[in-house]
């Protein structure tokens, strides 16, 4: 008895030490992932304020104007007015009815924040903030916010808290998400992604249970964060568009676990919950109103929820037949006892008289063999499951047949279209002018992923075969996959490949983490336990019973004791090897050291690369494109203002009242900034007006005057190359003929205008308004009819310049101003759309509507539109493949501008080269797209009279220096250096976003290039190779220093 006491004391001990070791490990473990997490946030705060530090409290890009410009009119007129604001300053003469067509979740967000600051300021003695200073510090909060989301969400799929640590000091710098969250981008992506986060936390958690569980158990949890996570997406709703994606990868998880035969009852209340509450906070979003039950890339999760709850319906009622399935057998019934203590003869008759009869065998209920019982579930299952798929077929079809000839379903989107079509044409020449709006290449994963672009596939790999799936984990796989083919499919969406990419990631460097580490200390203190537990006396065994003795002796032969199965052997085999090989104290000491070597010698190394090529990319990604740091030739660094600058002239020398005609690209700044009516901008909700655009910037001089006269007051171009409104005038062209189809007869493409190798005009393109607008003055030749258009403003550097419009239709802008012209929807309404002036009724009347593949809701398509499409389809593929078929007829028998194939000079390869300042000062500029071919790069060299050029490609433009000396200093080698040309094998080396993420700016660098360096002839580089960096120098030495204005302004874009 006391050695059986003494060993219950030690026991009881050795379980108190235990908890007690459990306790400090929990709060060592919280202590470790909180102190991960506060690194994480404050490097992800601190990322993104370089903007800020570095220009100040200044809102980039071109939409987040918009958002600011929506959020102050918010703040000012309250939430009423806001939903019923009509736009009279942009898309003159319709206005924009912003209530309906905008995500209000960001400004909303914003204004609460704003006020909410303000309010508590005074009593935290700190000064109040402007709405300005808020906008622009909303993406780095979000940023922050949205890493500690991923973090839990890591948790949540994986369980490990070394996985959930790595992920979100991933998250905190990952460029993927960096791109849309840096300060001043106020854009809706910023606060999108933190939604989505929460989202999916919400809904993995929701399914969150006990591996024992029945599948019929339903936990609470799957009603409280069901609800959650609808509530968590209907804020996806509101905040931005993508929250069609949200609501797709949801809908395709819960598809997959109801494939791969993890069907339960938590998940289908969990799933019928979020679509119910998500649903009924999506329609509450005016934008969205009832799109989700009409919208095609919507209704798929209509039809899961049909499908889940069809399928509970079939497999509870099959399910009973395998629960009260048994197994009738025959059993002995149980022993009768009966007493005898006398031993006479009498006693003896009286016992054996009042023993009663023996009763016959009874059946009794047994459960079938589990073989028998798992093809029984095996069975249920999957009849269940077909038995559903032809009720939702049935149901689905009879839908679609009454629903689909009265016009309910709604179509595709150009966008969503553009994901699936062969070579990612949309057929809508707006969409496809968007350079977001194309394929991912490899170069742009490794860019905005580093080495996360290599860590995600290992970590897939090992959350698949060294972890235990689950729903949530099977939630990451799903998540993972389909952002991927997203993005093969659209560069834009390499943003949501940002969380999924780091929760991936830190799964990688968690799971040998846990196994070196965590796993090893838990071990270390368990083999102390069992010391402890092996030093107390041994309990009384029990004995075994008679069936297990019968399976020992049984498996006993020859004397020889062997394991009853081939399964039990491995599993003796594995539990001797983890305890007392891999889970020893020695193991766990040699596994704890292997581990912090692994850590300080390959982690920390390839971690701090990367954290430090993050801080080097957010530099380039926090430039605000309204300004930039730009260096002169003579290494003088400047910042360019010239679009701010360009605006505020505008908002300062012109009426309040005056109209800008622009291209879209720039409305939102012109209305931001400027505060001046324009006539489009980046919402592009109407093709056809935007086409009106088009057709006025790249119609002829005289053609274009007679219709700007009647819708603006100015004109304002951007000019000076690197993307300004001359590379972008294809795309205007084609958007313009998409609807005025007489512009470019047969060819949708609009082959005709362009420029021929060298950077000479076509004819069409030489008499259209913007190339004279961008090159008066600058081109010999080139000569704007003052008539008709007066120069009012030219930028600094020539970036910008602004052409009043002389005789300007007083009538038609009176007409336009009048409340009686406009159209409402019912007497007294806020929305009340403008018209065009009757003065251009006969260009409106030459409009045909743009229709497209998606268009299949709105009737039947004519011939021409359906001609027009294929056509377009055609001549664009044969474009990506180095084909370009001529039109059937040109405008005025002009041939199509050739397309860069073979370099129509002999070319030598000179060498690469890191700096702009090793070229020679004396050399001429061309960007755009010259950049992406050496043939047209070497056509604008001969063009140009210069024996060498230099080329540096970004993706579908670039920059291309043409001169006569050799380049001085020393060459480089490097895959920026042999990144090829998209129009032929040349290499075209690589600039800024374009350079593989290997390539990294040196501290005596500006910006990322890489300038491949030809000869134009094989000569040429011996001719010229004497004494040519004592020439460059000298050159450098002697120029001078002063120049005229207007030859800055024809420099400066080649200064810069």
């Amino acid at each position: 008895r006391q050695a059986v006491d003494g060993s219950s004391s030690l026991r009881a001990m050795g379980a108190a030490r235990t908890t007690w070791r459990a306790a400090v490990g929990a709060v060592g473990v919280g202590a470790a992932w909180l102190a991960a997490m506060a690194y994480a946030v404050h490097h992800a705060y601190r990322i993104r304020l370089y903007a800020i530090e570095t220009y100040g409290y200044v809102i980039h890009e071109f939409d987040p104007w918009f958002n600011f410009r929506a959020t102050k009119y918010l703040a000012d007129n309250g939430w009423h007015a806001f939903f019923h604001w009509f736009d009279r300053m942009s898309w003159y003469p319709l206005g924009r009815p912003v209530g309906t067509t905008i995500y209000p979740g960001m400004q909303i967000t914003s204004v609460a924040l704003w006020r909410g600051l303000n309010a508590v300021a005074p009593y935290l003695g700190t000064a109040p903030i402007s709405l300005n200073d808020v906008c622009c510090l909303v993406p780095a909060w979000f940023g922050a916010s949205a890493t500690i989301t991923l973090a839990v969400l890591t948790y949540e799929c994986t369980r490990s808290v070394a996985s959930s640590a790595f992920a979100g000091l991933i998250m905190a710098v990952v460029p993927a998400h960096l791109m849309r969250s840096v300060g001043g981008g106020y854009d809706n992506e910023s606060v999108a992604i933190t939604a989505m986060c929460l989202t999916f936390l919400a809904w993995c958690r929701a399914l969150r249970g006990d591996a024992s569980d029945d599948w019929r158990v339903v936990r609470r949890d799957a009603y409280v964060f069901g609800i959650a996570a609808g509530l968590a997406y209907s804020y996806m709703v509101a905040v931005w568009g993508g929250f069609v994606f949200v609501l797709n990868v949801v809908t395709a998880h819960a598809f997959v676990l109801a494939l791969l035969f993890r069907y339960t009852e938590k998940l289908r209340v969990a799933y019928s919950l979020f679509f119910l509450v998500g649903t009924a906070g999506a329609t509450r979003v005016p934008v969205v109103g009832w799109r989700p039950l009409r919208d095609t890339e919507q209704l798929a999760a209509l039809v899961a929820f049909v499908g889940l709850n069809l399928l509970g319906l079939t497999l509870r009622k099959r399910a009973k037949h395998v629960s009260d399935d048994r197994v009738e057998t025959p059993t002995k019934p149980p022993p009768v006892s009966t007493t005898t203590t006398t031993t006479s003869s009498s006693s003896k008759k009286k016992s054996k008289a009042a023993a009663p009869p023996t009763p016959p065998p009874t059946v009794a209920p047994k459960k079938p063999p589990r073989w028998r019982r798992s093809a029984r579930i095996a069975k249920v299952a999957v009849v269940s499951r077909i038995e559903a798929a032809v009720y939702l077929g049935i149901l689905v079809g009879a839908a679609f047949a009454v629903l689909y000839p009265r016009g309910y379903f709604g179509p595709l989107s150009a966008r969503i279209r553009g994901l699936f079509v062969k070579h990612t044409r949309t057929g809508n020449p707006l969409v496809d002018s968007v350079a977001e709006h194309q394929p991912a290449s490899t170069a742009a994963y490794e860019q905005y992923l580093h080495h996360v672009y290599h860590l995600g596939p290992v970590g897939a790999v090992a959350s698949l075969l060294l972890t235990k799936p689950t729903d949530a984990r099977v939630f990451l796989w799903t998540y993972a996959l389909v952002v991927l083919f997203f993005c093969s499919k659209m560069a834009r969406l390499i943003i949501l490949l940002g969380p999924a990419a780091s929760a991936l990631g830190g799964v990688a460097l968690g799971v040998p983490f846990d196994l070196l580490i965590t796993d090893a200390l838990g071990d270390l203190f368990a083999s102390a336990r069992r010391k402890t537990m092996e030093a107390s006396p041994p309990e009384e065994e029990e004995k075994p019973s008679s069936k297990e003795k019968k399976s020992a002796d049984a498996s006993e032969k020859n004397g020889v004791r062997r394991p009853r199965s081939l399964v039990a052997a491995s599993t003796a085999v594995a539990r001797f090897f983890r305890r007392w090989l891999w889970s020893s104290r020695l193991a766990a000491v040699v596994r704890i050291a292997g581990g912090a070597y692994a850590l300080y010698a390959f982690v920390k190394p390839k971690a701090i690369e990367f954290k430090d090529y993050a801080y080097q990319l957010s530099e380039g990604l926090s430039q605000p494109s309204i300004m930039f740091k730009g260096r002169l030739m003579n290494g003088e660094e400047v910042m360019v203002d010239d679009y701010r600058e360009a605006y505020l002239w505008l908002k300062k020398h012109t009426k309040k009242s005056a109209r800008i005609l622009a291209w879209w690209d720039y409305g939102y700044q012109i209305t931001g900034i400027g505060e001046r009516t324009t006539l489009a901008d980046g919402n592009t909700w109407n093709h056809e007006h935007i086409a009106t655009l088009g057709r006025i910037l790249t119609a002829p001089e005289d053609e274009a005057w007679a219709i700007a006269r009647h819708l603006a007051d100015y004109v304002l171009v951007w000019a000076g190359g690197g993307g300004d409104d001359l590379a972008k005038s294809p795309h205007m062209a084609r958007i313009g003929n998409s609807v005025y189809h007489d512009f470019c007869p047969d060819d949708p493409t609009c082959g005709h205008f362009g420029m021929y190798r060298g950077g000479r005009p076509t004819p069409s393109m030489a008499r259209s308004l913007l190339y004279k607008l961008t090159q008066a003055g600058l081109q010999q030749g080139v000569e704007l009819d003052e008539k008709r258009w007066k120069q009012a403003y030219q930028s600094k550097f020539g970036k910008v310049r602004i052409f009043r419009i002389v005789n300007v239709s007083k009538e038609s802008k009176a007409w336009v101003a009048n409340e009686t012209n406009r159209v409402c929807d019912a007497p007294g309404s806020w929305y009340c759309p403008g018209q065009y002036p009757p003065a251009i009724e006969w260009l409106i009347a030459k409009r045909k509507p743009f229709r497209q593949l998606e268009d299949f809701n709105t009737g039947t398509r004519d011939e021409s539109s359906k001609k027009y499409t294929e056509e377009y389809h055609k001549r664009m593929e044969a474009s990506s493949g180095g084909r370009r078929p001529p039109p059937a007829s040109s405008k005025d028998g002009e041939p199509p501008p050739p397309r860069p194939g073979a370099p129509t000079a002999t070319l030598g390869l000179v060498g690469c080269y890191r700096l702009e300042s090793q070229l020679p000062d004396a050399k001429v500029y061309a960007g755009g797209d010259t950049a992406t071919s050496v043939a047209a790069a070497a056509d604008f060299a001969t063009s140009v009279g210069k024996k060498f050029f230099a080329i540096a490609r970004v993706e579908t433009d670039g920059h291309v220096f043409a001169f006569d000396d050799l380049p001085a200093g020393k060459q480089v080698s490097d895959a920026g250096c042999r990144r090829q040309c998209l129009d032929d094998d040349f290499d075209c080396g690589c600039a800024d976003a374009g350079c593989p993420a290997s390539v990294k700016r040196q501290a005596d660098e500006s910006y990322v290039r890489r300038w491949v360096v030809y000869a134009l002839s094989d000569e040429g580089v011996a001719s010229s190779s004497r004494g040519s960096a004592a020439a460059s120098k000298k050159k450098r030495a002697s120029r001078s220093s002063s120049s005229s204005s207007k030859k800055a302004a024809q420099s400066g874009a080649a200064e810069l």
